[in-house]
């Protein structure tokens, strides 16, 4: 999948960007996956009752999605124990960074947080080196 989709790009950015923005005025909160998760586990509704609410959403529409209108992308799920293993380095990541991707890529920086700032850096440069080293070091799909 590496077609150029612009309009999919921006529309799905103002979306996630509206959600954020939501949140933080309706709840006073930031929309950071981790925390948001860890609470609902912890049954720690408290005001945040809109949580697993919130998480019901991000599972079952893209999961709808798929039904009405299924990916040209023939996307290929790469299976259960890589995604667990995927799953669990990135819920210790986030744990370590204090914070997950959506927390400090979205809320964080438009905050003008510093250490969001430095957590989405980091994120992003060891995105593309994953990827450098997969693709060409390792020979991986391009």
């Amino acid at each position: 999948m590496t077609e150029f989709t612009p309009v999919l790009s921006l529309s799905g950015g103002l979306l996630i960007g509206l959600s954020a923005a939501a949140a933080f005025v309706l709840f006073g909160r930031v929309i950071g996956m981790t925390g948001i998760l860890a609470r609902t586990l912890d049954f720690d509704f408290g005001e945040g009752s809109w949580r697993p609410f919130f998480l019901l959403g991000l599972i079952l529409t893209p999961l709808i999605l798929s039904l009405v209108a299924p990916s040209p992308h023939g996307f290929e799920p790469m299976g259960l124990i890589p995604m667990l293993i995927g799953g669990f380095l990135v819920g210790y990541g986030s744990r370590v960074g204090s914070g997950c991707t959506s927390g400090h890529g979205i809320c964080g920086i438009s905050r003008l947080s510093k250490r969001s700032i430095v957590a989405t850096c980091t994120f992003m440069t060891t995105a593309i080196l994953t990827v450098f080293v997969i693709r060409h070091l390792m020979g991986g799909a391009s």
